[in-house]
């Protein structure tokens, strides 16, 4: 299994972002994809998921109404970002359909991408 997300960069608050999940070598449907991040000094944190079926998704109270992951993707929308939202951002499989945003709950981590909201 390899995963490797990519999209970050450098924005001014309010703008926007597409973090792209690029995975390979497990059936893509079968498995939960989450998203995560890390800020400096600060624990991993759940940001969003969603089901191996594509239908669900679930979404921590910090980002809820302006990232979204697009239906049957495990690519990251982000919208109306705010400089709290600087963080290194990390896709991760799951090992069942079904697995929230519990870092402990994902078996397979790729490398993150840096995002950077400053003025």
């Amino acid at each position: 299994v390899q995963l490797q997300a990519s999209g970050g960069g450098l924005v001014q608050p309010g703008e926007s972002l597409r973090l792209s999940c690029t995975t390979s070598g497990f059936p893509f449907n079968d498995y939960a994809i989450g998203w995560f991040r890390q800020a400096p000094g600060k624990e991993r944190e759940g940001v969003s998921c969603i089901t191996g079926s594509g239908g669900s998704t679930h979404y921590a109270d910090s980002v809820g109404g302006r990232f979204t992951i697009p239906r049957n993707t495990g690519n990251l929308q982000m919208n109306s970002l705010k400089p709290e939202d600087t963080a290194v951002y990390y896709c991760a499989v799951a090992l069942t359909p079904l697995a929230g945003i519990d870092p402990s709950m994902y078996a397979y981590w790729g490398r993150g991408t840096q995002v950077t909201v400053s003025s």
